[in-house]
């Protein structure tokens, strides 16, 4: 029956989305080395304001497994910005190495599943998948293991699923996004200061990755910062229909470059853009890590994601046998968002004091991303 049901949900459920070609699964024990945020960095669960409902009697510390399902690896920005929150929750909660599983370049196809599977006969008491296209195959597995949680990113369908031991969770994205464009906005000012552009000049290009809900809002969000600081911007959008292809992603911003942009950004997760901005000597912001050193002359910063307060929240949450939210999501505030660093010899002088007024705003409420009071349409306030 189980399998039945595991049948129908991946049936009813299976979500249509291309693979970010990856290829060479492997698995290992996770590394003592590697970048990771410092416990200090670090925000717990308690201060994520969690309800804490006991669900169980928990699991001892020394007893637990964590696995990780990751559609890259260390290699791939989007992947790297997990890894890094995984090595900071070992660390936060003083777990050995052969207590983390990872299993690098899973696609999104069954091969996710066996993944999952095989994770759970390890005695994971945890799973996590990184990628859209795995969530119909962690469904899959998790209603046939119902004592394992499994947690599952940018997903969409664990409230719906019915499943206790399923769970989505993502970040406020789009709160680094618009601070990165709050960077941008103010490098244009510059260079129409400099007279390198003009105001009527002021095209900024963006590579994204597919028209999905969470693209559209991410490049809504950077150009309402870029906006913020630079009213007479414009900004044109280009899709690769693909999360991480290098070649074009590269190709995408060289043809936005000659379309007469000054200024690229990007939701891709590669450095093919900050490659191309780097030949071209036009200045970009780039996605999850950060890109200085592709693009020492061209990159301002990066909008990036902390995924250890996710990764701590919910592992403590099977350690003390409390739920784990279904939908979780959190932003500047509980230190799940960020910008990496700033690059000093390309921003625009008073940019680190501007990024951190406009993030202190954004954590006390007073600076909302999505503000509608102040859109318009054709000219008009509704």
């Amino acid at each position: 029956m189980k399998k039945f049901l595991a049948l129908v949900l991946t049936v009813v459920m299976a979500a249509s989305l291309a693979a970010c070609g990856n290829s060479g699964t492997k698995e290992t024990q996770a590394p003592a080395s590697g970048d990771s945020e410092t416990a200090a960095e670090s925000t717990a669960a308690e201060s994520t304001g969690e309800t804490a409902e006991k669900v169980g009697e928990g699991v001892d510390v020394k007893d637990l497994k964590v696995g990780f399902i990751f559609i890259g690896d260390e290699n791939e920005g989007y992947t790297a910005a997990h890894y890094a929150g995984a090595k900071g929750m070992q660390e936060a909660l003083g777990l050995s190495d052969d207590q983390i599983i990872i299993k690098w370049n899973i696609p999104e196809d069954e091969t996710c599943y066996d993944a999952a599977v095989d994770l759970a006969d390890q005695g994971c008491n945890i799973v996590f998948a990184n990628s859209f296209g795995h969530e119909s195959y962690i469904l899959q597995a998790a209603a046939e293991f119902p004592d394992v949680q499994f947690c599952h990113a940018t997903g969409y369908q664990a409230a719906g699923s019915g499943l206790a031991n399923m769970h989505n969770y993502f970040t406020s994205i789009y709160e680094s996004r618009y601070v990165s464009g709050v960077v941008a906005g103010m490098k244009l000012n510059e260079m129409i200061a400099d007279g390198k552009i003009t105001e009527d000049t002021a095209k900024v290009g963006y590579v994204g990755a597919y028209p999905y809900a969470e693209v559209i809002s991410g490049f809504t969000s950077f150009f309402l910062g870029v906006r913020s600081q630079c009213p007479s911007a414009t900004m044109e959008v280009k899709y690769t229909n693909s999360w991480a292809s290098f070649d074009l992603e590269k190709e995408c911003a060289e043809s936005l470059i000659a379309d007469k942009c000054v200024l690229i950004s990007q939701h891709a997760d590669t450095t093919g853009a900050p490659t191309a901005c780097q030949a071209a000597g036009v200045p970009c912001v780039g996605y999850n890590i950060s890109m200085i050193e592709t693009a020492p002359d061209a990159a301002l910063t990066s909008a990036s994601i902390n995924w250890e307060p996710y990764y701590e929240y919910a592992t403590k949450c099977v350690i003390d046998g409390t739920a784990i939210d279904t939908d979780w999501c959190k932003g500047f505030a509980e230190g799940a968002d960020k910008l990496t660093d700033l690059n000093d010899k390309v921003v625009a002088e008073g940019t680190a004091e501007k990024v951190k007024e406009v993030e202190d705003a954004i954590i006390d409420g007073s600076l909302h991303v999505f503000d509608t009071s102040t859109f318009t349409v054709n000219g008009k306030e509704l």
